[in-house]
Formats: structure tokens, C-alpha cells, sequence
């Protein structure tokens, strides 16, 4: 079955943990602090590889994770960066955030290489941190976290045209007509179960591209059957040919199947019948009219006068080639870049500030923890005047001593840290 659509999850490396250290050599018996940063976590990356035009391998392999930064080492030794992760998708791949459904990134026109997640950023060492007060640092920086999240892949095939039409009325048939592609044909329902494109060449050099999509059913733009699957593909096609089945041959009215396939894809999305639209009046090689009977080539032109219909066989190839030209001279007078989906969201990176805490009251003891706490009292030294200096103006620039006072908290309390008390007094 064509896979078209797919969950996964993506996770860019942690970086490296800087390193605590200090110079131990002969007859060096003070050396300074030489631990080394640790080095950054490895990006996710999209890439478009040509050889794929499915989503297929995602069903198999559903998690995706960039390596690590490695910490640190001594003798001011930089960790290695992890690895980039590099995810190879067809073009066309749209990448949206599963939880929101916003779109992250479109793999179509020049988005060719995307970075989706960055790496963390490597911690740095106690090399740094040495001053002309404090020459012993006995602390370093851990390394960023990095981005974890669930995305959504969407393949929308990239054509200039789309064939729409119920199935078995001739799409298939017509796309190997006028194209080099070879879709299967058969004569059962959803007898195409993915888009086949096909280019159309002309003797000028000119050209389009033309796509077989899937045969559409009543109820689609409300997910019956695949019909999501089926209609995304439209949404970057530029013209639009209604392929109906003019003779009849298995009881369709052909023009109830434009109506129908109209108001799918005005469901689906109005602004689809905006677009440049086509009626492709196949199978005439088989009509039969009765006598006293209408033709149905009339009736179609009658019920759609706004609309270019064009008889055609894709059995015998009649029609075939006034259809193709005039479906160049639509396209002549358009625009003819790809359709590009503009991201709708920006991806956040946790900072230290964004860490959470949590302020708990135990009769007069405020405790207050959380991962961004730990994470600054793991690279500051209290002992030090600088290091307490630095955890109080970390306290009032975070707002934590404000929560403190919105608690009840008084002079002479007792604020408890991860081990470490205080005296408030403001």
C-alpha cells in the first residue's frame, strides 16, 4: 500500500558536560583548572533524496535520535560533537508538529537540507571559570539538552496537473497515453492506491507534469476510505481535469461524478475550485445514444458551460491531443513554480531559564526544586563570595524571590535548596 503519511519521533543529541580538572604535573604542584568543554549534540536533519517517492520506510523505523556531545577531559581536551542525524525523505514531505499540526518545514522547491532540531550546546569547563580571586573552580557547566518531539510526515505529490475522477473511468489509461509513465491498470475499485506522475512532452521543448491521483469516493474529505490520503495531493497541483466516464459503461452518470467530485473537493478545501478545472470526457469510443436520448457529450457541456471539456479515448488516443494543448496554453499563463507551504510555528530550545521549578511550603521552610535549580547550583560554587553573589542574582532575575514573597514568606525563614538552607531576609 502507498504510505503517504507517517508519525515519527525525532530527538537532536544532548551536548557534552564540561569537565572539572587540574593540572597535576611534576614539579607543577599549583597547576590552574584545565577541565575541557564538552562538545555539542548532533542536529536532525531533513534531506530530499530523489530516489524515494514514498514514505514507506517510516512505518519500520519510527524513532530517530542524534548522537551525544562528548563531555569534557582533562588537560583542557575538547569532548567530540556528536553525530548529525540525517533523515532522507522523497520531495514534497511536508513536516508538521503532530501535537499542533503546524507546519514545521516544506521539502519542496530549494528546501533541499533543512536543520529541524539543533543540537545542545556543549557545556564549558573549569577553565573558564578561573579568576584572579577564585583559582580553583571546582565547578563546569553541563551541556544543553536537546530537542525531542513527534512529527507528522505528508508526502503532497508535486505536479503541474492532477487527474480527479472516481475509480475506473481512465485515469491510468490516460496517463500512460500521453506520458512515459507506466501505472498499473485493472478493472476494480481503487485500482490506483498511489499517485503515478508522468511528464508530458511537446516537440517545442515545452512540457508539464501530470499526475494519476487516486480514484476519489463519495465521503472523502471526511476521511472515508483513504480520502485524506487521496486529497492532499491536490493541494499543489495547479490545474485540475475531471476524468468521467462519458459512456457509462459501469452505470455512472457522468455528470453527477463532476458534481460529486466538486463538492468533495470544496469540503476537502474551497479554495480548490479556484483553481483552473478541466472535464476529460472519456470512453467516447463506447458511447451508444439511443434514439431520443441525449448525448452525453452535450449534457456535460450544458451542466458545465464554464468549464473546457474535451472528448477524448484513451483506448484509440482520440481527443488525446487537444486535451494535452490545452492544458499547455492554462499553464503558459501561470505561474509555474512549486507550490512551498510556509512554516507556521518556530521551534523552541529550553534554556536554563525556562527549566521548571516548584515552591513548596513545610511550616516555615520554603522549599523550593526543580530541574533549573539543580542545574545551577551543579555549576555554582556557594563557597565562593562570586558564586554566592551570582545564586542570589539568580534568585531576583528569575523571579523566584518574588514567588517567594507571593508564598507568605517572611524575615528570618528558612529557604531549603536540594541540601543547602538560607535565612530570608529581604
Amino acid at each position: 500500500m502507498f504510505t503517504d503519511n507517517a508519525k515519527i519521533f525525532i530527538q537532536s543529541g544532548k551536548g557534552g558536560d564540561g569537565h572539572v580538572s587540574f593540572r597535576r604535573e611534576l614539579y607543577v604542584p599549583a597547576g590552574g583548572p584545565d577541565g575541557g568543554d564538552g562538545g555539542r549534540g548532533g542536529d536532525i536533519i531533513f534531506e530530499v533524496y530523489d530516489g524515494l517517492n514514498t514514505l514507506a520506510d517510516f512505518r519500520h523505523v519510527r524513532k530517530y535520535v542524534a548522537e551525544n556531545g562528548e563531555p569534557g577531559g582533562k588537560k583542557r581536551c575538547h569532548g567530540a560533537d556528536g553525530k548529525d542525524l540525517v533523515i532522507r525523505v522523497p520531495e514534497g514531505t511536508v513536516i508538521r508538529d503532530d501535537e499542533s499540526g503546524k507546519v514545521i518545514a516544506d521539502m519542496s522547491g530549494e528546501n533541499r537540507r533543512l536543520v529541524v532540531l539543533r543540537g545542545g550546546r556543549g557545556g564549558v569547563g573549569n577553565m573558564h571559570f578561573a579568576t584572579a580571586t577564585m583559582q580553583a573552580p571546582n565547578y563546569a557547566k553541563p551541556g544543553q539538552p536537546g530537542k525531542g518531539m513527534f512529527v507528522r510526515l505528508e508526502l503532497k505529490v508535486i505536479a503541474d496537473v492532477g487527474l480527479v475522477g472516481f475509480p475506473n473511468v481512465g485515469k491510468s489509461t490516460l496517463l500512460s497515453r500521453v506520458s512515459n509513465a507506466k501505472p498499473e491498470i485493472a478493472n476494480y475499485h481503487f485500482t490506483t492506491l498511489r499517485p503515478h506522475l508522468g511528464v508530458v512532452d511537446f516537440d517545442d521543448g515545452e512540457g508539464f507534469v501530470m499526475a494519476d491521483l487516486p480514484g476519489l469516493i463519495e465521503g472523502a474529505s471526511e476521511g472515508v476510505g483513504l480520502g485524506y490520503d487521496f486529497l492532499r495531493h491536490v493541494e499543489r497541483t495547479k490545474v485540475l481535469v475531471h476524468v468521467v466516464d462519458a459512456a457509462s459503461t459501469e452505470g455512472r452518470d457522468p455528470v453527477e461524478d463532476v458534481h460529486r467530485i466538486r463538492h468533495e473537493l470544496e469540503k476537502y478545501d474551497p479554495a480548490l475550485l479556484t483553481r483552473p478545472q478541466i472535464i476529460a470526457a472519456n470512453k467516447i469510443d463506447s458511447i451508444q445514444v439511443e434514439e431520443g436520448e441525449e448525448n452525453p457529450i452535450d449534457r456535460l457541456r450544458a451542466a458545465f458551460p464554464d468549464l473546457p471539456l474535451y472528448p477524448i479515448s484513451g483506448v484509440t488516443g482520440e481527443g488525446i491531443r487537444a486535451l494535452t494543448y490545452g492544458i499547455l496554453e492554462i499553464l503558459r499563463n501561470m505561474k509555474r513554480g512549486v507550490t512551498v507551504f510556509e512554516p507556521e510555528m518556530e521551534i523552541s530550545y529550553l534554556s536554563d531559564r525556562d527549566l521548571p521549578y516548584t515552591i513548596e511550603r513545610d511550616g516555615d521552610v520554603f522549599v523550593v526544586e526543580g530541574p533549573r535549580i539543580e542545574k545551577m547550583l551543579g555549576y555554582t560554587n556557594l563557597e565562593s563570595e562570586k558564586g554566592f553573589n551570582f545564586f542570589q542574582n539568580f534568585l531576583k532575575d528569575s523571579g523566584i524571590l518574588e514567588e517567594l514573597e507571593h508564598a507568605g514568606i517572611q524575615d528570618g525563614d528558612t529557604v531549603r535548596m536540594y541540601g543547602h538552607e538560607f535565612d530570608y531576609y529581604k
